[in-house]
């Protein structure tokens, strides 16, 4: 199935270039930007107020709390009170990811219970992800963990349809790249999976981020926004993720092609600062587990690597990481409301 794919397809095929629209989109938080912050799901919410942001994604059931009913309409009538929308997500729905967590039950019962709090919290969707690079690796190939993950897809169609949700899969820490993720969104139905797109993930999955947004425009449901400095090392390349407006991959340019592609999709900030993590991809066993990456695909992510610039680690006492948190956030959502032309 996978396999008589659009590679070939899709390199230089633009897509159907979408209205624009002149209405500013709705700025969000996913919350794993203040992962370390120890806060309550309301707690949570007051802060992204404070922020000036009208999303909250809780990105993981941790942030929400629980999913039991009682706590879920509490926590939506917070947000209500705060006029601020809510999107709940989960973890990996892959029965055969390195990332799935079996103790929890099978992926359709998991999935099935956060559509319910989902449901009850006013969510129009639920995240998920297949997994993480590592899944690329190993004797199962990636096609495989992609399949495994429409079945479950398909298992929770029905379901998904009767609550009036949409399942929207992330690009999620290297996993796929943005053409996978698309295959893997059309092998189960469009009609009710989508994509969480997310800037940050595609540098990990050896892609520039403006082509993982052409191949997935069609069908982002919402976002997830982060920079990336990416830059030559001997082995290959190093990739840190950065502060908005920090970064060389062009945020600005992938911003506003986002909002031309995607009208009305909203910009959720996941602001993650990390030192570089090496992708010495003049390793010939590095390539194992990217070996259906398109040279087409590759060669605009070196040519980032090439231009880019070495960027120092940043070390942060443990002490001090949840203030760090607060403040790369604030930082990037002021520089966001100034891109967007918003009063900061």
């Amino acid at each position: 199935m996978l396999r008589r794919s659009f590679n070939a397809g899709l390199a230089g095929a633009p897509v159907a270039l979408m209205a624009a629209t002149t209405t500013s989109p709705k700025i969000g938080i996913d919350l794993f930007s203040v992962r370390s912050s120890g806060f309550s799901a309301f707690e949570f919410l007051d802060h992204a107020a404070q922020s000036g942001a009208k999303l909250v994604h809780f990105s993981e059931i941790r942030f929400l709390g629980s999913l039991e009913d009682e706590h879920v309409k509490k926590v939506k009538a917070h947000a209500d009170k705060l006029g601020i929308e809510l999107e709940v997500g989960m973890r990996s729905i892959c029965p055969t990811s390195k990332a799935f967590d079996p103790k929890q039950g099978t992926a359709e019962e998991q999935l099935e219970r956060v559509m319910r709090a989902a449901k009850l919290a006013g969510s129009k969707i639920v995240r998920a992800f297949l997994g993480t690079m590592e899944d690329r690796k190993g004797p199962l190939p990636l096609e495989a963990h992609i399949e495994n993950t429409v079945k479950v897809l398909r298992a929770s169609k029905s379901r998904a349809q009767d609550m009036g949700l949409k399942i929207a899969i992330e690009n999620h820490a290297g996993d796929m790249q943005g053409r996978e993720l698309r295959q893997l969104i059309e092998a189960a139905g469009s009609d009710f999976v989508g994509a969480v797109l997310d800037s940050g993930n595609p540098v990990w999955a050896l892609e520039d981020p403006h082509q993982t947004l052409e191949a997935l425009a069609p069908y982002v449901v919402t976002s997830h926004v982060r920079d990336s400095q990416v830059w030559r090392c001997p082995e290959g390349a190093m990739v840190s993720w950065t502060r908005m407006g920090d970064g060389n991959i062009g945020i600005e340019s992938y911003l506003k092609r986002y909002i031309e592609l995607c009208p009305g999709r909203p910009i959720s900030l996941e602001i993650i600062v990390t030192n570089g993590r090496k992708f010495p991809y003049y390793e010939s066993k590095f390539w194992d587990a990217y070996r259906t990456v398109p040279a087409w695909n590759f060669a605009q992510f070196a040519a980032l690597a090439e231009a880019g610039k070495p960027r120092p680690d940043r070390v942060v006492p443990k002490d001090k990481q949840q203030a760090m948190e607060k403040e790369d956030l604030a930082v990037s959502m002021k520089w966001l409301k100034t891109f967007l032309g918003a009063t900061a």
